[in-house]
């Protein structure tokens, strides 16, 4: 259905536009992937997340230790020690799960570390596709990278190494 749609638009695009515009692709997983700044970002990116996902499953195992230690000593204590324990147990489940939103949250370390590395390079992609659509008088340009959306692509038309080379990167 979305390769109907997709050929569908660009057909009805085609005649509303005129058949003398052209039509590229490039695929920004490719390009991405060429780019050494890129690679040593996402290295980074990587290992931070494995730092905190380490940090984070030891405090976890930290709150299951406490919680097998109260199970097995419950029956020695008192109500207040029992409340007591519960509480700690539960506090320091919270202050796991806060620190694991705050690295992991939708506006955590992580997504803004990723806007601080990746997305100038991102942006950096974009305004060499758009330059070198002007430059060329393309239409429009397809990005393939999320999977096949296109029901075929003429090698010809792929600016990939383009966009590369107009980023100073050869391939």
């Amino acid at each position: 259905m979305k390769k109907i749609v997709l050929t569908l638009s660009a057909l009805i695009l085609s005649m509303g536009v005129g058949l003398s515009q052209k039509y590229a692709f490039v695929d920004t997983e490719y390009i991405l992937s060429n780019i050494p700044t890129y690679k040593a970002a996402q290295d980074q990116l990587d290992q931070l997340s494995k730092e905190w996902e380490e940090e984070i499953s030891a405090m976890y195992a930290e709150v299951e230790k406490m919680y097998r230690d109260y199970q097995s000593e419950e029956v020695l204590l008192t109500q207040e020690m029992k409340r007591k324990r519960e509480d700690e147990i539960i506090t320091k489940e919270k202050e796991v799960k806060d620190l694991q939103n705050k690295y992991f949250g939708r506006e955590g370390d992580l997504f803004q570390k990723r806007q601080e590395l990746i997305k100038p390079i991102q942006d950096e992609v974009y305004n060499a596709v758009k330059e070198i659509a002007v430059e060329g008088n393309y239409a429009v340009i397809f990005d393939t990278s999320s999977g096949p959306s296109l029901l075929y692509t003429n090698p010809r038309y792929d600016l990939s190494d383009d966009v590369l080379e107009k980023l100073g990167y050869k391939n």
